[in-house]
């Protein structure tokens, strides 16, 4: 294993437990939620079938985190147009709003941190990552 591969973990390993600190000090939403929220926030209404599978969950699974969050006001039923025995599922506004809310302290918890943890110079090296993130995370696309 090279230095770049060595790199490679530590940032996977770094960045995840960032993310996991953020969410635990910021989310009120269960993780289920929150992520079914995110799918229907980004990509729009689907069956709780195409819920399941971006999730890699079971159908049941999913069908059940629906209900959940159907009975909270968070996500709408419909019926589909080609099918009216399948459900499309889409979020509410206010579903929208709790998923915003929790974003927008997920991002507060992180200023807060990187304002009382680092200096001038860590938090001008900073500065670059997001640029940097963007550009690997386009080879996915």
């Amino acid at each position: 294993m090279d230095r770049t591969d060595e790199l490679a973990v530590e940032l996977r390993h770094a960045i995840g437990r960032v993310v996991r600190a953020a969410k635990r000090e910021a989310d009120s939403l269960p993780t289920a939620h929150a992520t079914t929220l995110g799918f229907l926030e980004r990509e729009g209404p689907m069956p709780i079938a195409e819920l399941a599978r971006r999730r890699a969950v079971k159908h049941q699974g999913q069908s059940r985190t629906v209900g959940e969050l159907a009975d909270l006001g968070y996500v709408e039923r419909t019926a589909s147009d080609t099918d009216r025995r399948v459900s499309v599922i889409r979020i509410s506004d206010t579903g929208s709003e709790v998923l915003r809310r929790d974003m927008t302290a997920r991002a507060d918890w992180l200023a807060t941190a990187i304002r009382e943890e680092l200096d001038d110079e860590e938090r001008a090296a900073l500065e670059r990552l997001p640029g940097i993130f963007e550009r690997l995370a386009r080879r996915a696309d």
